[in-house]
């Protein structure tokens, strides 16, 4: 008989009781706004940020309201602005160049490797193009992050950081978001901590986050922070930094702060449940896994495979037979978006000249969410199927 899993790829964890009891607590305040506090207080959203900071090991952060809100903030705080060219990577989601759009300035597309990371040559071949880059850790892979800095610095490139699908992720044990001048997080439901959504600045810059803050909307209330900068430093920025409203709210800090403090226990549940897939997809014929540095300490929240130089036609029936069999893998070499699996070419509002490496790489690139509500078995047997519907339709074509 044949097997069938009959889980589900969007269903998360439930938020932790801490969490659940945490914003009961905000509900009956009835204090929801972040500046809405009494003398000697602190907020939800303060204090999280305070967490953050420490978490990731910066010394300002800011709790937004998306992942998307963090990038176009930071590329505003950077100074940002209409006209301006700003370096990307080709193999993204539609936040990454929507956040540039938002500013007015100008994707321009960089070139992905097999790997699934930015290609450096070509970054390094485009790097005066533009005066900064905002580098998206697309789906967890994260590039050779010394070398990419080294072409940064001497092409006198700012380097903002994409890191909705690496929190708790690193490069040669420095953590993913710390090294460029700013790095953006999501909390939306399906990344590594889950307040529907919501997101993180953080960086070590003093101007920088000083401006985040009053373009979060601070109304001048950036005191009732506990990780940002000292008052002189809002003072050299606020009458210029225009209030473009997008604050996280205390009743999503409340939900976070207990799965902050869960990140590393969760990080290693995914991770397993990434090797367990990884494992049982290894050799199967004419499926290639993007091969992991050893310096990157990933987080196997969604895994990726690449069917290379199949046809559209072929990578069609491995879909459709997978979710016949209740796995659910998603295409990101098809014509027209489908959900979030747009490409480059598919936003219109950023002209893009051809990239033919990445065309290749996208015309066989599978995606699979991997929720922490999979047990092992359960990833032990969405391998198998992918594995079995694979071998089928490449042996049929050969």
């Amino acid at each position: 008989m044949q097997e069938t899993f009959t889980g589900s790829f969007t269903q998360q964890e439930p938020i932790p009781d801490a969490g659940i009891d945490a914003a009961m607590a905000v509900l009956q305040s009835g204090r929801l706004h972040r500046y809405n506090t009494v003398p000697g207080e602190f907020s939800e959203t303060a204090l999280l940020e305070q967490e953050f900071a420490a978490l990731t090991g910066a010394r300002y952060c800011l709790a937004v309201a998306s992942g998307g809100y963090a990038m176009s903030t930071a590329l505003r705080a950077v100074g940002v602005g209409p006209g301006d060219r700003v370096l990307t990577n080709a193999f993204t989601l539609a936040p990454v160049p929507g956040a540039i759009a938002s500013v007015g300035a100008v994707p321009v597309f960089v070139e992905v490797t097999e790997r699934l990371t930015i290609d450096l040559d070509d970054l390094a071949a485009k790097a005066g193009q533009a005066r900064v880059l905002l580098l998206s850790h697309m789906r967890g892979h994260i590039c050779d992050m010394d070398r990419l800095m080294a072409i940064c610095a001497a092409a006198d490139v700012t380097v903002v950081e994409d890191c909705a699908h690496t929190m708790g992720a690193a490069w040669d044990g420095r953590p993913s978001g710390r090294h460029g001048i700013a790095g953006c997080y999501s909390c939306q439901t399906y990344k590594h901590v889950n307040s529907g959504e919501g997101g993180f600045l953080v960086t070590d810059d003093a101007e920088t986050a000083a401006r985040a803050v009053i373009l979060s909307g601070s109304y001048m209330l950036y005191e009732r922070h506990l990780a940002a900068p000292a008052p002189e430093v809002f003072e050299r920025v606020k009458y210029a930094t225009p209030n473009i409203s997008g604050r996280m709210d205390n009743l999503r800090a409340a939900i976070l702060r207990p799965q902050l403090a869960a990140l590393g226990d969760q990080v290693t549940r995914w991770n397993d449940r990434y090797r367990t897939i990884e494992e049982g997809l290894q050799d199967t014929p004419g499926l290639t896994l993007p091969k992991r540095p050893e310096a990157e300490r990933y987080v196997g929240s969604s895994i990726q495979f690449l069917l290379s130089g199949w046809s559209a036609e072929r990578v069609q029936e491995v879909l459709r037979r997978c979710a016949t069999r209740g796995v659910e893998l998603k295409w990101f070499g098809a014509p027209e978006p489908v959900a979030f699996t747009s490409r480059y070419d598919s936003w219109r509002y950023a002209a893009s000249a051809p990239l033919p490496a990445t065309d290749r790489v996208l015309a066989g690139l599978i995606d699979m969410r991997i929720p922490l509500t999979f047990s092992i078995a359960d990833c032990a047997l969405i391998a198998r199927i992918i594995r079995a519907e694979v071998s089928s339709v490449f042996q049929a074509g050969h």
